[in-house]
């Protein structure tokens, strides 16, 4: 591995300029990535692999003299992940570095033949340990930045509605998972405080089926909330959902339902004190046709 940084140090340039001008447009990728920071990128990759293939034992790239290779490869992978290069594009970039190092290997060592292939398998290995590092360091870039958005996406499924002064509503679409839940009770803890709300409506009309698991989630969430001065009411319950309750045996007796989220609204307006009134014609007419709250 000596011999190998050896020829590097000695030949970099020209190898990282074949090594640029070898890349196919898709390895490139100008319309991702700029010119000056491609040739950064192969300068400073290049020198850290010439000083890795320098040191002692460098044939593990775990240890500590590939430190600067591998958290620049890193680095690069995360770059590349989050710019839109696909893992073979990125894996590639390395590996396509083998060429023009051959290359001059030969021209270094073609009087030994012997020295020059186990050098050149000396390269070989090297660059696909590197590579593979890329790979695993494009995927845990790309799976933090799906956990990320699907976080930002529970998070926008999720939304709570001030209805009313006091009155908040929290519809409910799709499965309702531990996740999700979590998300969902934080969302409606937080509004329930910020609000200073009395009243929660829970609107499962979205929900597709309700099991045993998304009652118990569903039941967590109203236990914190009356934890916090709130009382729920759960919409939006079908018969279809009904006849699963009853089948599953589920215990909602301390939970109270209604099929519509207006009827849900229309209680919460009366336990606070509050009703709807709709105006004669003539009153509805005058103020735009619009009907007025009024305090019981």
């Amino acid at each position: 591995m000596s011999k190998l940084g050896e020829i590097i140090s000695r030949n970099e340039e020209r190898i990282r300029a074949d090594w640029i001008n070898d890349m196919g447009k898709s390895i490139q990728r100008a319309d991702l990535i700029s010119k000056v920071e491609l040739e950064e990128q192969t300068r400073s990759l290049l020198s850290a692999i010439a000083k890795g293939a320098s040191s002692d034992q460098s044939d593990d790239i775990t240890g500590p003299q590939w430190n600067a290779a591998r958290e620049l490869l890193q680095d690069i992978s995360s770059s590349r992940a989050r710019q839109g290069f696909t893992p073979s594009e990125t894996a590639t970039f390395v590996l396509s570095l083998k060429q023009p190092l051959f290359m001059v290997i030969r021209q270094e060592l073609s009087k030994n033949q012997e020295e020059m292939f186990a050098v050149v398998w000396t390269a070989t290995q090297l660059l696909d340990k590197l590579a593979l590092l890329t790979t695993e360091s494009y995927t845990a870039t790309r799976e933090e930045l799906i956990s990320r958005q699907q976080q930002e996406l529970l998070e926008l499924s999720t939304p709570v509605v001030k209805l009313w002064d006091g009155i908040l509503a929290l519809p409910i679409i799709g499965t309702l998972d531990s996740a999700r839940t979590q998300v969902v009770m934080e969302e409606l803890l937080q509004t329930v405080v910020a609000t200073n709300s009395k009243f929660a409506i829970i609107d499962i009309t979205g929900v597709p089926t309700v099991d045993t698991l998304v009652a118990q989630h569903l039941l967590k969430t109203i236990t914190a909330a009356r934890l916090m001065g709130a009382e729920c009411i759960i919409s939006g319950v079908r018969p279809q959902i009904a006849q699963t309750i009853v089948h599953l045996g589920i215990n909602l007796e301390d939970v109270i339902t209604k099929a519509k989220l207006s009827d849900a609204f229309a209680l919460a307006l009366h336990r606070s004190g509050r009703g709807v009134v709709r105006l004669a014609p003539g009153a509805a007419q005058g103020s735009g046709g619009s009907s007025t709250r009024r305090d019981d």
